[in-house]
């Protein structure tokens, strides 16, 4: 399966504007893992989750097929990036105590994926993925992202986003699943940093490539009217799914 580059044209963007994940999340992802040796975050991106697990194991290999992200990723002394795609990576038999995947499932060959995460990780081990959706504000501004979402950049998603969109609904994980709290994603942003990560999203860079064209500009001055003071913050909440399972000891 070809590797497909959604970010690498924004990576910088990507880098500053995409969403933090939640730190009870990874100190939740800690706890089930018997031992804190390695995790491998898969898909890394810039490295938002890696950064995160490196606080709590003792080593984090972070693989990414994408050059340009692993440009911008943040550095820290335990993090080890690879170049490398999630079906095929450079890790060791049984090695991994933990195997993350952050809003990234959806684009890989997902059985020949299963099946690399079951070579690498260890006896007890833990998999988790998580996906996020579409963000809420308030009702006003969320018509007009919806908008801006369904139909202006609409057409330039990839097939992929269902997934999603039903936020992994019908993912069948290999192993028996684990129980998995509610968490929550939300981060105050002001306007220009909401902007920054409409930026970000691979339907705005492809409706740009493709019609030459940039849809900000529009949607700027209809978010603006909405905002009110484009410094003032609001709170960004995006829905979140967790899912995990074991591997048998």
């Amino acid at each position: 399966m070809r590797f497909q580059d959604h970010f690498s044209r924004q990576a910088s963007t990507y880098a500053q504007y995409r969403p933090s994940y939640p730190e009870d999340l990874f100190d939740w992802l800690a706890c089930q893992a018997s031992r804190r040796g390695l995790a491998w975050d898969v898909a890394t991106g810039s490295g938002q989750s890696a950064v995160a697990l490196a606080q709590r194991f003792t080593e984090v290999i972070a693989t990414e097929p994408s050059a340009a992200q692993l440009a911008n990723a943040a550095r820290r002394p335990n993090i080890n990036y690879r170049q490398e795609p999630a079906e095929r990576a450079s890790l060791a038999d049984g090695s991994a105590d933990l195997i993350t995947v952050a809003q990234a499932l959806h684009w890989f060959d997902l059985p020949a994926f299963l099946t690399e995460a079951a070579r690498v990780l260890r006896p007890g081990g833990v998999l988790a993925v998580w996906c996020y959706e579409l963000f809420s504000v308030d009702a006003d501004i969320d018509a007009i992202v919806a908008d801006y979402y369904h139909g202006t950049v609409g057409p330039y998603w990839p097939p992929e986003r269902r997934w999603l969109e039903q936020g992994y609904a019908g993912l069948a994980l290999p192993y028996a699943s684990l129980a998995t709290p509610a968490f929550t994603m939300a981060l105050d942003w002001n306007l220009d940093m909401l902007l920054g990560y409409l930026a970000s999203w691979s339907a705005t860079q492809r409706y740009r490539d493709e019609r030459q064209h940039d849809p900000l500009p529009e949607i700027r001055n209809r978010l603006a009217a909405a905002w009110g003071e484009p410094a003032h913050t609001r709170r960004i909440n995006w829905p979140l799914t967790v899912q995990a399972c074991r591997k048998p000891a």
